[in-house]
């Protein structure tokens, strides 16, 4: 099939999935336009379209932008690890106020809260067993909302100039799932996202002004020194830089299945599903 939308003022919806070509010739189109006349672009062409986001600047961009684009944004799915910090849970508040869009929350699967966790799993899990906590509290969930919603493509907040695995980050990208992922803002710097927060009044996690630049779970955050990276407070002392939900969804499964045949993991600790 060709690929009209990336090519022609009128735009109509994707033919899912589309063939490297086709990826290819979107993206040559992509890479000329502004974040806002991706997402635009976006909301007119892809099917099934929803955001993924645990509320980071560039995911905050993303909202605001679609906001002021389309009266009905993409539904957001937020993937409720149990464990962020209670700051997070209210800036999930505030979305929901300033914008009033809806967010679907999904936990790791048969929880509702730590206890529940822990009882199935142990405590610590993220030094007992990092993959299957990986898999537990971000990739399950995020395939079962997948599934559950009819999600074909994802908006995420990922950028080139967060470096390691998104530095050769592109507009449109299909893994191997077959999940559409846009990253509208791919070009941009972590200032000039600062820039927008501030310039529009974005909502933002109040953790950003006590030293921290990227936020995730409570046990995996840290503050930044003067000088270091973006997401340098993320997993600090790991060579790890994702979680998971970027990842071969295929490969971490597999990891994950293996991983919870260890002897150390919590007795109690169940099969885990696909």
């Amino acid at each position: 099939m060709s690929a009209p939308a990336a090519s022609s003022s009128k735009t109509k919806m994707l033919d899912l999935p589309l063939s490297k070509d086709d990826l290819a010739a979107i993206n040559a189109h992509l890479r000329t336009l502004t974040p806002e006349e991706i997402l635009k672009w976006a909301v007119e062409s892809i099917p099934g379209l929803y955001q993924t986001t645990a509320f980071g600047l560039t995911g905050l961009v993303a909202i605001d932008m679609l906001s002021k684009i389309t009266s009905s944004p993409p539904p957001l799915i937020f993937l409720d690890t149990l464990y962020h910090f209670e700051e997070t849970y209210e800036l999930v508040e505030d979305v929901r106020r300033r914008y009033d869009v809806p967010i679907h929350v999904y936990k790791p699967k048969g929880c509702e809260t730590v206890a529940d966790f822990e009882k199935k799993f142990g405590q610590r899990l993220w030094e007992t067993n990092e993959d299957v906590y990986d898999f537990s509290i971000k990739v399950e969930p995020a395939r079962r909302a997948y599934q559950d919603l009819g999600v074909k493509a994802v908006i995420t907040g990922r950028r080139q100039s967060q470096g390691a695995d998104r530095a050769t980050l592109q507009p449109l990208e299909a893994d191997e799932t077959g999940l559409l992922k846009l990253n509208p803002l791919f070009e941009w710097t972590f200032p000039f996202v600062e820039w927008y927060v501030a310039e529009y009044n974005v909502p933002k996690n109040k953790l950003l002004d006590q030293g921290y630049r990227s936020v995730g779970d409570w046990h995996s955050t840290s503050k930044v020194g003067e000088g270091q990276g973006e997401r340098a407070g993320r997993w600090a002392g790991k060579e790890k830089t994702e979680c998971g939900l970027h990842r071969n969804y295929f490969a971490m499964q597999e990891r994950a299945e293996k991983a919870a045949e260890s002897p150390s993991l919590h007795s109690s600790q169940v099969p885990i599903c696909a």
